[in-house]
């Protein structure tokens, strides 16, 4: 016999354990392990009833919205137009990115370099 109040579960999550224990009784189990195996059945697909707080595994559906957004903007930002060569751009490139320009106009001490040197050598170089 399943344990525990069915109260924080949702009309949905009821209706689909009824729907599950009716078709287990159809296939000839008791109604008490037909209904265990409906909750547990539920429980499975959508990880219990409506309990506060949470695991914290899953974000949001709104920050996996925001990070889309942002992630969005940030690709906006470094497709603005800059021509390859101004301090604009170079400053939305990786520092693996800004090496192999450095490396293709033969930069010494490029390999050592922190980006914003990558930056100011890639510009002194033209």
């Amino acid at each position: 016999m399943p344990r525990g109040s069915k109260d924080t579960y949702t009309a949905e999550q009821k209706r689909k354990a009824e729907h599950i224990e009716d078709s287990y009784e159809h296939k000839g189990l008791s109604k008490d392990e037909a209904e265990a195996r409906a909750w547990a059945t539920v429980n499975k697909q959508s990880g219990g009833g409506e309990r506060a707080g949470g695991s914290g595994r899953k974000k949001p559906a709104s920050a996996k919205k925001e990070d889309r957004q942002e992630s969005s903007r940030r690709a906006v930002a470094s497709r603005e137009g800059h021509s390859r060569n101004s301090h604009t751009s170079r400053a939305t490139q990786t520092v693996d990115s800004l090496r192999k320009e450095a490396q293709a106009k033969k930069i010494p001490g490029r390999s050592g370099m922190r980006k914003q040197a990558l930056i100011e050598a890639l510009r002194k170089a033209g």
